[in-house]
């Protein structure tokens, strides 16, 4: 089973950049996809129903802000596309498709970076969220936690580590938040089972020369429960060409999947 999760910074403008061309190419069993920054009324037939997949979206009650959406090739027991809270459900940033035993999520975690107001509502999410991810654990079911959790776990997770240390999506209260998802909670951060190698990121600045020099940030993920580990075949940052500011991760598990 391929799964491949990826910010997309505006389906509209990655659909421009032939991301749907690539998608049919890979084969990917479920893609989750964040940051649609459009309403359903706004999408084509092929960014809308692309030929062999079902497709799932929760949108932002803002037009042009947030989103995520799930293609997949199965169609899923059932989709859960809240969480419970005001900036999760009216920003559309969880959705989660069920199959038998096996749940897959596209979630995309608030930036604080815009204010100090924004930051507050990313902590306020981290800590509402936090529940929800232990009540996983206690479920006799297995997740994919796919997304943008807009955060660097460690200072290899992104180049300027020292110079961003006040920053957001570095700072000591988001990663240690980090250290308890894949510490006391359990779940497992899925890329680095298979590799440990620095200069592995998936989001790159607009400003300078970010993408050119390599100057990234981790912030993407595939977040799974520890009866998943076993499971892992690959994981690969694909950047060979650009659909966003974000790159896709593919992950391959050996999992079946099919109706």
């Amino acid at each position: 089973m391929k799964v491949i999760s990826v910010n997309l910074n505006g389906i509209r403008s990655a659909h421009k950049k032939g991301f749907f061309e690539w998608m049919q190419g890979q084969k990917a069993e479920v893609i989750c996809v964040q940051e649609t920054r459009a309403q359903i009324d706004q999408l084509n037939e092929e960014m809308l129903s692309p030929k062999g997949y079902y497709a799932y979206f929760n949108d932002a009650e803002k037009r042009g802000y947030s989103g995520v959406a799930i293609y997949t090739r199965r169609k899923p027991d059932k989709i859960h596309n809240c969480l419970g809270w005001k900036h999760a459900d009216t920003e559309g940033r969880f959705l989660q498709a069920d199959f038998d035993k096996l749940s897959l999520i596209s979630i995309y975690l608030p930036s604080g970076s815009s204010s100090q107001q924004r930051q507050q509502i990313k902590f306020d999410f981290m800590d509402r969220f936090m529940p929800v991810l232990q009540q996983m654990r206690r479920m006799r079911r297995e997740f994919i936690v796919c997304g943008d959790w807009n955060i660097a776990h460690k200072q290899i997770d992104l180049k300027n580590w020292r110079g961003n240390q006040k920053n957001s999506g570095f700072l000591p209260e988001e990663r240690a938040w980090m250290d308890d998802v894949f510490g006391s909670l359990g779940m497992v951060d899925a890329f680095r089972v298979l590799n440990q190698q620095p200069d592995q990121y998936t989001w790159w600045s607009n400003r300078g020369q970010a993408w050119a020099k390599n100057v990234g940030w981790r912030i993407d993920y595939q977040v799974i429960t520890p009866g998943l580990k076993t499971k892992l075949k690959s994981v690969d940052i694909f950047k060979r060409q650009r659909f966003s500011d974000h790159a896709p991760l593919i992950i391959e598990y050996d999992i079946p999947f099919t109706e």
